[in-house]
């Protein structure tokens, strides 16, 4: 038996026209999955699917919470993830996704995998900057990066990650400009 062929969906199979499924997601899950962005969770996942004439419709309410590295001081960070997401399969000859959430799988096969499917809803419910709140991040990993952000004596660490990034704004603004655009400018300028 493979990784995941507990999250295998048999579509072709299905006599009813709704059926429900429950899956839950521990660290071992995360682990073979190998995904980038989340290696540790506790997640439920209550999948409904809808048979229709053409198609089968797939609802995923996820609810959970997973752990991420925090991008200020790499500890463990636990993020809450509660979702719904929707997913449309249909038959045809050969596997395809079409749009946002249209699936084409081949009809002589009639099953799905949705184990990378789940994954990525639950990615697309992280935050872009996992950081942790104010005061709860690793004092040594915080004390490390202010010491090298540190400028004078009496910055905070606050001022110090605004002051680097407005600096690196700076550096970007104030570069010379390459004299072949000034010839092209004078080329729009004529016209």
């Amino acid at each position: 038996m493979g990784k995941f062929d507990k999250y295998k969906i048999d579509l072709k199979g299905m006599r009813e026209d709704h059926k429900q499924y429950e899956f839950l997601l521990d660290n071992t899950y995360f682990t073979h999955i190998d995904g980038p962005d989340v290696q540790k969770g506790k997640v439920t996942v209550v999948l409904d699917v809808k048979r229709n004439s053409h198609s089968f419709d797939f609802t995923f309410n996820t609810n959970g919470i997973v752990w991420v590295p925090c991008d200020r001081c790499l500890d463990e960070m636990e993020i809450p993830v509660e979702a719904t997401d929707k997913l449309v399969v249909k038959f045809g000859r050969e596997y395809a996704e079409e749009g946002d959430n249209l699936i084409i799988i081949p009809e002589e096969e009639g099953e799905i995998n949705i184990a990378w499917f789940i994954y990525e809803f639950i990615a697309l419910t992280l935050p872009m900057k996992h950081v942790h709140a104010p005061g709860k991040c690793n004092k040594t990993m915080t004390s490390k990066l202010n010491k090298h952000l540190r400028t004078t004596a009496d910055e905070s660490s606050e001022d110090n990650f605004e002051q680097a990034e407005i600096e690196s704004e700076v550096e970007e603004v104030e570069q010379p400009i390459d004299p072949r655009w000034n010839d092209l400018k004078k080329i729009l300028d004529n016209n």
